[in-house]
């Protein structure tokens, strides 16, 4: 499997403001470079934070995209992936229509009650890790389900957990011209943070995009 985290952020490296409140960070030139990784991915995959905040949709927003992965005899849209290890996802929320298959990544210590209501909404359970998820367990099973490029939008604990495990190939940060600042503001990448050993990055490619910069880094 393939990992690509993909994410826009601000100049001094927030994701949002202090009250986790989306902020539009970039225009509609990266929107539509967004979207295109999207079509050309397996599943698109975030954090139940980033779901209890923003209730995204994760589809494809161009049809022309749709048409041209329906003549693949894939599904129009990817799948989604939430990293849910307590199972906290809304039975409402819209990730959970039938626009496309999705998974939640649970723990073993999710609330059967709330399992159960999920699953009942048609959401497939991938049952992972004791209290948190293990995500170098569940990525496996994803990919026995045909995820072969698995795109990560997000949130900062779900990107650092990815890094954590040394399951990322390759970060595309978008950095928008903005300056959001705030401590307590969620960043790139939050969790516990490194103190040695950190992440190496290779940058391979650097892109003028609407009022800011794409950064494409490999990770060595």
């Amino acid at each position: 499997m393939r990992v690509v985290v993909n994410a826009a952020m601000s100049a001094d490296g927030k994701l949002s403001s202090r009250r986790r409140e989306q902020i539009a960070i970039s225009g509609e030139a990266d929107f539509d470079r967004m979207d295109a990784l999207r079509a050309g991915s397996d599943a698109v995959m975030v954090g139940v934070g980033t779901v209890l905040a923003d209730d995204p949709h994760l589809t494809l927003d161009d049809t022309d995209r749709q048409s041209a992965r329906r003549d693949r005899d894939e599904s129009i849209h990817p799948a989604r992936v939430v990293a849910d290890s307590r199972a906290r996802t809304p039975t409402d929320a819209r990730i959970l229509d039938d626009a496309a298959t999705t998974y939640l990544l649970v723990s073993e210590d999710a609330p059967k009650e709330r399992l159960d209501a999920l699953e009942s909404t048609g959401a497939r359970l991938i049952t992972a890790g004791d209290e948190r998820v293990d995500l170098a367990a569940a990525l496996p099973r994803l990919e026995r389900e045909g995820v072969e490029q698995l795109m990560v939008e997000g949130g900062g604990e779900l990107i650092f957990s990815l890094f954590e495990a040394a399951l990322v190939d390759e970060l595309r940060v978008y950095v928008g011209s903005k300056v959001i600042g705030g401590r307590d503001a969620p960043t790139l990448a939050d969790g516990d943070g490194f103190v040695s050993e950190f992440p190496a990055l290779d940058l391979e490619a650097v892109e003028r995009i609407d009022d800011g910069v794409l950064l494409r880094y490999a990770v060595v």
